[in-house]
């Protein structure tokens, strides 16, 4: 079984949903990416999602742009993220580890190279936000070889049909995107979040991870109480752009703002099974 499958396999046990956060490799420096990888698996961090820099982050807005551009300025690319990863799994080799990021890149290195690397790094899964399933066969073969879980994106407007194809190729876990716009953006429904949420469980068996405007503790635990996993993006990436020019405040900032939604969520957890258990 594979951690990302292992992972959401013990959550489930424990009732819990899975708390994921993202963060850029190389953001505000890359001495401090492994550092901020330790301290988000200690706030509560079930699986971290790490963004590979890019010049050109389509789906990403301005807050995550900037950490690219930051991390860019210090020369990160694919192959010091992989190094950053290795160096992680030193002291960690149970929290699974999502690259996240766009295909120039991969391609730039080769699929199979990639694959290899990223499996001997200790990657767990690869979501590669610009690879369409159908488009992607020579890589998934080559991922699935390493056993690497492909993840994918599903949007406000995937129709069912796109929905059997994409599930057909994900492994792991899918990404709901909970809304039409780019990371950071408002507007959360989650009245909307959780009708969506019954229509992706009808076409795909795996776990759904629900990201983009998740904010705070109070919109984490909302969404706890209807999605597998929790992602978290900008509002972290936000706290490290900041603290900039005080780099050891970021830290902190993490663990207290990841430490607080974890908390909220369980609770959220614990709350609905309560009210379950009563109206049985």
């Amino acid at each position: 079984m594979s951690r990302i499958a292992d992972c959401f396999k013990k959550q489930k046990a424990r009732n819990r949903c899975a708390l994921v956060p993202y963060i850029t490799a190389g953001d505000p420096h890359p001495d401090y990416t492994v550092e901020f990888m330790h301290t988000l698996v200690e706030a509560g961090a079930d699986l971290i999602e790490l963004g590979v820099p890019f010049s050109d982050p389509m789906a990403d807005g301005p807050v995550i742009q900037s950490a690219h551009e930051r991390a860019l300025c210090h020369r990160v690319g694919l192959h010091k993220t992989l190094e950053m990863v290795m160096e992680f799994r030193r002291n960690d080799q149970d929290t699974p580890i999502v690259l996240m990021g766009y295909l120039n890149p991969v391609e730039r290195m080769g699929y199979a190279s990639f694959a290899a690397a990223a499996r001997e790094a200790g990657i767990d899964g690869v979501l590669t936000v610009d690879q369409p399933p159908e488009e992607g066969k020579e890589l998934f073969h080559l991922l699935e070889e390493e056993a690497l879980d492909p993840i994918f994106l599903l949007a406000p407007t995937t129709k069912p049909a796109r929905l059997d194809r994409i599930c057909a190729h994900a492994r792991g876990y899918v990404y709901y995107v909970s809304l039409k716009g780019v990371t950071g953006a408002d507007t959360l429904d989650i009245h909307d979040v959780a009708e969506r949420m019954g229509l992706i469980r009808e076409h795909c068996k795996l776990p759904v991870g629900v990201g983009f405007g998740i904010k705070d503790a109070d919109t984490a635990a909302k969404m706890a109480r209807v999605a597998d996993a929790v992602i978290v993006g900008s509002a972290l990436v936000k706290l490290i752009e900041k603290n900039v020019d005080e780099p050891q405040q970021i830290a902190p900032a993490l663990r207290a703002r990841l430490t607080a939604m974890r908390s909220a969520m369980d609770e959220a957890r614990a709350t609905e099974s309560k009210m379950e258990g009563m109206i049985r």
